[in-house]
């Protein structure tokens, strides 16, 4: 009897591997209507190929400090065979992944599905907080993919689990392990997420909530106070406050010396945990006469993989 095949895909991002993958990344970001409208829809791709032209130079400058390119992908496809390996006493899975904005992307990724025979989909987004401009744009694009495809996927999404128990155990389990670094001293948790527009937010957006619901897990067990802050923006569009520098300024002039900072919306590590963190953050922090320390990210841990586990053995509850 053959049971019968499940086939996950993992949503991310995506990033450039190398330099020469910079500007077209951009392109591809800049080009998405459901994160940024630039002027009417026929202006949008003429747009963003100006706006990728302007800013990859300095994103090329950002990536060589990280050694050249963004480990997202890799990562991703780490956690993918992880998952994998996780599931394989539960069913017959094959998992695979589909970048937003880079490869391989949601076409590749019902094509290795499609030539295994596999109609049933579960896909499973790698943003526990959901929005519109991470989960949801990456949703739309696996969609009209399946459309493009010819074929009869069945598909249910997993959008979002910000209370998922093994990610909470697994983000206060790194936050606790680095908090003992600073011993005897008790560092300042400082929760660094990624930011939107704030019309985001207005529009019903549960991104923040979401956020929100996680770090009150996490202080369940931590019993360590933190400050939600907000990272990467970009643009003349008003964002998300307080901003992770003027955060840490606010801090330094309270007299705050210890930080420890958690990437909470962040399941693997890239440019905003390896270069924004471990580098731009904590070299302010020490210019304020700070000393800054970074939780780990979630990248493969174990117990994070089994959480993701669970979240596909019980998608259908």
């Amino acid at each position: 009897m053959t049971i019968e095949q499940t086939g996950v895909v993992l949503l991310n991002m995506g990033g450039p591997e190398k330099l020469a993958d910079v500007r077209p990344f951009l392109y591809n970001l800049f080009s998405d209507r459901d994160i940024i409208r630039l002027g009417p829809s026929f202006m949008q791709k003429p747009l963003a190929w100006l706006i990728a032209k302007r800013r990859a130079p300095k994103s090329m400058r950002t990536y060589e400090k990280i050694g050249g390119g963004s480990p997202l992908t890799t990562i991703t496809s780490d956690q993918a065979k992880a998952l994998q390996n996780a599931l394989r006493e539960h069913g017959n899975y094959t998992v695979v992944c589909a970048m937003r904005y880079w490869y391989p992307d949601s076409d590749s990724a019902l094509k290795k599905l499609a030539d295994k025979g596999i109609t049933t989909i579960i896909a499973l987004a790698l943003y526990p907080h959901y929005s519109c401009a991470t989960t949801g744009s990456s949703v739309q694009e696996l969609k009209r993919a399946i459309s493009r495809s010819g074929n009869d996927f069945s598909l249910r999404v997993i959008e979002s689990w910000p209370t998922q128990p093994e990610f909470i155990q697994t983000l206060a389990h790194n936050i606790l392990e680095t908090a003992n670094s600073f011993t005897p001293d008790q560092p300042q948790v400082v929760y660094s997420a990624h930011s939107l527009p704030v019309s985001f937010i207005d529009e019903g957006d549960p991104y923040v909530d979401h956020i929100k619901a996680t770090i009150t897990e996490i202080e369940k067990i931590t019993n360590l106070p933190g400050e939600l802050c907000f990272q990467s923006k970009s643009g003349p569009v008003e964002w998300l406050a307080p901003s992770t520098p003027d955060m840490l300024q606010g801090l330094a002039q309270k007299g705050c010396k210890n930080i420890l900072m958690v990437p909470i919306s962040f399941v693997s590590d890239h440019v905003e945990t390896l270069y924004e963190i471990d580098m731009l953050y904590r070299d302010q922090a020490k210019a304020l006469g700070m000393r800054l320390e970074s939780s780990q990210s979630l990248n493969c841990n174990p117990t994070f993989i089994d959480g993701l586990k669970n979240l596909i053995l019980t998608s259908g509850n």
